[in-house]
Protein backbone atom coordinates (compact mmCIF):
# COMPACT_ATOMS: atom_id res chain seq x y z
CA UNK A 1 0.00 0.00 0.00
CA UNK A 2 1.70 3.34 -0.99
CA UNK A 3 2.51 5.72 1.65
CA UNK A 4 0.33 8.44 0.28
CA UNK A 5 -3.28 6.39 0.51
CA UNK A 6 -2.19 5.65 5.00
CA UNK A 7 -1.16 9.19 5.13
CA UNK A 8 -4.19 10.69 3.72
CA UNK A 9 -6.56 7.79 5.62
CA UNK A 10 -4.61 9.07 8.97
CA UNK A 11 -5.58 12.64 8.37
CA UNK A 12 -9.39 11.21 7.93
CA UNK A 13 -9.49 9.02 10.86
CA UNK A 14 -8.23 11.78 12.86
CA UNK A 15 -11.01 14.38 12.10
CA UNK A 16 -8.98 16.02 9.57
CA UNK A 17 -12.06 15.77 7.06
CA UNK A 18 -15.20 14.27 6.49
CA UNK A 19 -16.06 11.22 4.37
CA UNK A 20 -16.74 12.69 1.71
CA UNK A 21 -13.56 15.19 1.23
CA UNK A 22 -12.30 12.11 2.18
CA UNK A 23 -13.23 9.95 -0.88
CA UNK A 24 -12.65 12.75 -3.52
CA UNK A 25 -8.44 13.50 -2.36
CA UNK A 26 -8.55 9.94 -2.30
CA UNK A 27 -10.01 9.85 -5.64
CA UNK A 28 -7.59 12.33 -7.14
CA UNK A 29 -4.88 10.53 -5.45
CA UNK A 30 -5.79 7.00 -6.84
CA UNK A 31 -6.58 8.33 -10.28
CA UNK A 32 -10.54 7.74 -10.38
CA UNK A 33 -13.33 6.93 -8.18
CA UNK A 34 -13.46 3.13 -8.79
CA UNK A 35 -9.69 2.98 -7.98
CA UNK A 36 -10.41 4.90 -4.80
CA UNK A 37 -13.39 2.50 -4.21
CA UNK A 38 -11.03 -0.59 -4.59
CA UNK A 39 -8.28 0.97 -2.47
CA UNK A 40 -11.27 1.81 0.45
CA UNK A 41 -11.78 -1.67 1.88
CA UNK A 42 -7.69 -2.34 2.53
CA UNK A 43 -7.71 1.07 4.33
CA UNK A 44 -10.86 0.32 6.41
CA UNK A 45 -11.04 -2.10 9.56
CA UNK A 46 -12.54 -5.13 8.50
CA UNK A 47 -14.02 -6.61 12.35
CA UNK A 48 -14.88 -9.77 10.41
CA UNK A 49 -10.72 -10.43 11.00
CA UNK A 50 -11.25 -9.13 15.21
CA UNK A 51 -11.74 -12.60 16.48
CA UNK A 52 -8.17 -13.97 16.75
CA UNK A 53 -9.06 -15.05 20.59
CA UNK A 54 -13.34 -15.39 19.96
CA UNK A 55 -15.56 -15.67 22.15
CA UNK A 56 -15.89 -18.65 24.27
CA UNK A 57 -12.20 -19.49 24.59
CA UNK A 58 -12.10 -21.86 27.63
CA UNK A 59 -9.53 -20.33 29.19
CA UNK A 60 -11.03 -17.37 29.43
CA UNK A 61 -14.92 -15.93 30.47
CA UNK A 62 -16.33 -12.03 29.34
CA UNK A 63 -19.22 -9.92 29.84
CA UNK A 64 -20.12 -6.71 30.10
CA UNK A 65 -19.72 -5.01 32.80
CA UNK A 66 -21.67 -1.61 34.44
CA UNK A 67 -20.24 0.06 37.22
CA UNK A 68 -20.50 3.65 38.86
CA UNK A 69 -19.17 5.98 36.22
CA UNK A 70 -19.10 3.77 33.28
CA UNK A 71 -19.59 0.75 32.08
CA UNK A 72 -17.27 -1.73 29.15
CA UNK A 73 -16.16 -5.26 28.51
CA UNK A 74 -14.34 -7.19 30.83
CA UNK A 75 -12.75 -9.95 30.28
CA UNK A 76 -10.56 -12.65 32.82
CA UNK A 77 -8.79 -16.21 32.75
CA UNK A 78 -11.52 -18.67 33.83
CA UNK A 79 -9.71 -20.46 36.08
CA UNK A 80 -10.57 -18.67 39.72
CA UNK A 81 -7.76 -16.71 41.12
CA UNK A 82 -6.37 -13.09 41.45
CA UNK A 83 -5.22 -10.96 38.49
CA UNK A 84 -3.04 -8.41 37.90
CA UNK A 85 -5.59 -5.77 35.94
CA UNK A 86 -5.47 -3.95 32.68
CA UNK A 87 -8.01 -1.26 31.32
CA UNK A 88 -7.75 -1.40 27.78
CA UNK A 89 -8.55 1.82 26.28
CA UNK A 90 -9.71 2.09 22.74
CA UNK A 91 -9.01 4.08 19.72
CA UNK A 92 -11.08 6.74 18.42
CA UNK A 93 -13.79 4.63 17.10
CA UNK A 94 -14.81 3.60 20.13
CA UNK A 95 -15.21 -0.09 22.16
CA UNK A 96 -15.23 -2.73 18.90
CA UNK A 97 -14.61 -6.15 17.91
CA UNK A 98 -11.17 -5.34 17.97
CA UNK A 99 -10.70 -3.71 21.15
CA UNK A 100 -12.60 -6.25 22.97
CA UNK A 101 -10.52 -8.61 20.86
CA UNK A 102 -7.44 -7.48 22.86
CA UNK A 103 -8.53 -7.60 26.19
CA UNK A 104 -9.98 -11.36 25.82
CA UNK A 105 -6.07 -11.73 24.32
CA UNK A 106 -5.05 -9.65 27.77
CA UNK A 107 -7.17 -12.77 29.47
CA UNK A 108 -5.10 -15.31 27.89
CA UNK A 109 -1.70 -13.97 28.69
CA UNK A 110 -3.51 -14.01 32.46
CA UNK A 111 -4.99 -10.67 33.26
CA UNK A 112 -7.93 -9.05 34.62
CA UNK A 113 -8.94 -6.89 31.28
CA UNK A 114 -11.72 -4.42 31.34
CA UNK A 115 -11.75 -2.44 28.00
CA UNK A 116 -14.02 1.31 29.00
CA UNK A 117 -16.97 2.43 26.47
CA UNK A 118 -16.17 5.92 26.70
CA UNK A 119 -19.41 6.66 24.44
CA UNK A 120 -21.13 4.59 27.47
CA UNK A 121 -23.03 7.76 28.93
CA UNK A 122 -23.76 8.60 25.50
CA UNK A 123 -25.80 5.59 24.58
CA UNK A 124 -22.85 3.09 23.69
CA UNK A 125 -20.66 2.62 20.66
CA UNK A 126 -22.24 2.58 17.31
CA UNK A 127 -21.69 0.84 14.74
CA UNK A 128 -21.24 3.72 12.59
CA UNK A 129 -17.23 4.00 13.20
CA UNK A 130 -17.35 7.95 11.33
CA UNK A 131 -20.17 9.12 13.92
CA UNK A 132 -18.21 7.10 16.57
CA UNK A 133 -15.30 9.54 15.79
CA UNK A 134 -17.46 12.72 15.94
CA UNK A 135 -19.19 11.01 19.15
CA UNK A 136 -15.39 11.27 20.75
CA UNK A 137 -14.81 14.61 19.70
CA UNK A 138 -17.38 16.04 22.03
CA UNK A 139 -15.52 14.53 25.16
CA UNK A 140 -14.15 16.19 27.95
CA UNK A 141 -10.71 15.82 28.51
CA UNK A 142 -11.28 15.77 32.34
CA UNK A 143 -14.67 13.71 31.64
CA UNK A 144 -11.98 11.56 30.20
CA UNK A 145 -9.65 11.44 32.74
CA UNK A 146 -12.98 10.98 35.28
CA UNK A 147 -13.99 7.82 33.23
CA UNK A 148 -10.26 6.18 33.52
CA UNK A 149 -10.18 6.42 37.00
CA UNK A 150 -13.39 4.98 37.58
CA UNK A 151 -12.53 2.10 35.19
CA UNK A 152 -9.02 1.95 37.30
CA UNK A 153 -10.87 2.03 40.21
CA UNK A 154 -13.67 -1.00 39.07
CA UNK A 155 -11.11 -3.08 38.10
CA UNK A 156 -8.53 -2.87 41.12
CA UNK A 157 -11.71 -3.48 43.40
CA UNK A 158 -13.16 -6.37 41.10
CA UNK A 159 -12.62 -9.78 42.87
CA UNK A 160 -10.84 -11.30 40.09
CA UNK A 161 -8.32 -8.62 40.91
CA UNK A 162 -4.91 -8.65 43.02
CA UNK A 163 -5.78 -4.51 43.66
CA UNK A 164 -3.12 -3.98 41.04
CA UNK A 165 -4.39 -2.17 37.32
CA UNK A 166 -2.33 -0.97 34.72
CA UNK A 167 -3.94 0.81 31.36
CA UNK A 168 -2.85 0.34 28.00
CA UNK A 169 -4.28 2.20 25.15
CA UNK A 170 -4.22 2.30 21.10
CA UNK A 171 -4.03 5.61 19.05
CA UNK A 172 -6.46 7.98 20.95
CA UNK A 173 -6.20 5.35 24.07
CA UNK A 174 -2.76 5.65 24.15
CA UNK A 175 -3.37 9.20 24.43
CA UNK A 176 -4.79 8.61 27.22
CA UNK A 177 -2.65 6.44 29.12
CA UNK A 178 -0.91 9.22 29.39
CA UNK A 179 -3.48 11.24 30.60
CA UNK A 180 -4.24 8.65 33.12
CA UNK A 181 -0.56 8.84 34.00
CA UNK A 182 -0.96 12.14 35.14
CA UNK A 183 -4.34 12.30 36.55
CA UNK A 184 -4.53 8.88 38.89
CA UNK A 185 -1.04 8.16 40.92
CA UNK A 186 -3.05 5.03 41.42
CA UNK A 187 -2.28 3.57 38.13
CA UNK A 188 0.57 0.75 38.43
CA UNK A 189 1.87 0.90 34.82
CA UNK A 190 0.75 2.44 31.58
CA UNK A 191 1.38 1.14 27.89
CA UNK A 192 1.04 3.66 25.66
CA UNK A 193 0.63 2.23 22.17
CA UNK A 194 1.31 5.45 19.41
CA UNK A 195 -0.33 8.07 21.74
CA UNK A 196 -0.12 11.66 21.76
CA UNK A 197 1.97 13.08 25.03
CA UNK A 198 0.83 15.06 27.81
CA UNK A 199 1.86 18.62 28.55
CA UNK A 200 5.67 19.14 29.72
CA UNK A 201 4.61 20.80 32.57
CA UNK A 202 2.18 17.86 33.72
CA UNK A 203 4.83 15.23 33.32
CA UNK A 204 5.84 15.90 37.07
CA UNK A 205 2.90 14.32 38.01
CA UNK A 206 3.80 11.05 36.73
CA UNK A 207 4.31 8.17 39.27
CA UNK A 208 3.81 4.90 37.07
CA UNK A 209 5.99 3.21 35.14
CA UNK A 210 5.70 3.61 31.37
CA UNK A 211 6.51 1.47 28.00
CA UNK A 212 5.97 4.02 25.13
CA UNK A 213 5.22 2.26 21.46
CA UNK A 214 6.11 4.40 18.51
CA UNK A 215 5.71 3.88 14.52
CA UNK A 216 8.63 5.35 12.63
CA UNK A 217 6.22 6.66 9.84
CA UNK A 218 3.97 7.91 12.33
CA UNK A 219 5.12 11.69 11.96
CA UNK A 220 1.67 13.39 13.74
CA UNK A 221 2.41 11.36 17.17
CA UNK A 222 6.26 11.44 16.50
CA UNK A 223 6.80 15.02 16.58
CA UNK A 224 5.66 15.05 20.50
CA UNK A 225 8.45 12.68 21.09
CA UNK A 226 11.90 14.76 22.07
CA UNK A 227 10.15 17.48 24.42
CA UNK A 228 7.83 14.41 25.96
CA UNK A 229 11.12 12.20 26.74
CA UNK A 230 13.02 15.18 27.72
CA UNK A 231 10.81 15.95 30.34
CA UNK A 232 10.30 12.36 31.49
CA UNK A 233 14.04 12.17 32.19
CA UNK A 234 14.17 15.77 33.57
CA UNK A 235 12.24 14.51 36.12
CA UNK A 236 13.57 11.03 36.81
CA UNK A 237 10.64 9.20 35.50
CA UNK A 238 10.74 5.47 34.84
CA UNK A 239 9.95 4.56 31.31
CA UNK A 240 10.97 2.48 28.20
CA UNK A 241 10.61 4.03 24.45
CA UNK A 242 10.43 1.60 21.48
CA UNK A 243 10.70 2.75 18.28
CA UNK A 244 9.49 0.43 15.59
CA UNK A 245 11.16 1.04 12.03
CA UNK A 246 9.19 1.27 8.61
CA UNK A 247 5.37 0.47 10.85
CA UNK A 248 2.83 3.02 10.72
CA UNK A 249 0.82 4.20 13.10
CA UNK A 250 -1.93 1.60 14.30
CA UNK A 251 0.86 -1.16 13.41
CA UNK A 252 -1.02 -3.45 15.87
CA UNK A 253 -4.84 -3.45 14.59
CA UNK A 254 -4.94 -6.84 12.89
CA UNK A 255 -8.16 -6.04 11.10
CA UNK A 256 -6.55 -2.84 8.98
CA UNK A 257 -4.59 -4.37 6.41
CA UNK A 258 -2.86 -1.33 5.22
CA UNK A 259 -1.31 -0.50 8.80
CA UNK A 260 -1.23 -4.07 10.25
CA UNK A 261 2.52 -4.87 10.91
CA UNK A 262 2.73 -8.53 12.11
CA UNK A 263 6.18 -8.12 13.46
CA UNK A 264 6.05 -5.01 15.23
CA UNK A 265 2.75 -5.85 16.67
CA UNK A 266 3.97 -9.27 18.20
CA UNK A 267 7.20 -7.44 19.54
CA UNK A 268 5.18 -4.58 21.05
CA UNK A 269 2.93 -6.87 22.66
CA UNK A 270 5.61 -9.61 24.13
CA UNK A 271 7.11 -6.34 25.50
CA UNK A 272 3.62 -5.01 27.03
CA UNK A 273 2.93 -7.99 28.47
CA UNK A 274 6.06 -8.37 30.31
CA UNK A 275 5.75 -4.44 31.53
CA UNK A 276 2.83 -5.46 32.65
CA UNK A 277 3.05 -8.58 34.83
CA UNK A 278 6.56 -7.19 36.12
CA UNK A 279 4.81 -4.02 37.55
CA UNK A 280 1.30 -4.98 38.48
CA UNK A 281 1.38 -8.40 39.22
Amino acid sequence: MDQKYINLFDRFTHGGMNRREFMEKLSILAGSTTAATAILPILENNYAHADILPEGDPRIVSETLTYAGGAGYFAKPSAEGKYPGVIVIHENRGLNPHIKDVARRMAAEGFAALAPDYLSDLGGTPEDADKARDMIGTLKPEGIDASSSAALATLKANPASNGKAGAMGFCWGGGKVNSLAVADQGLGAGVAYYGSQPAEADVPKITAPLLLHYASLDERINAGIPAFEAALKANNKVYELHMYEGANHAFNNDTNAARFNKDAAELAWSRTVAFLKKHVS
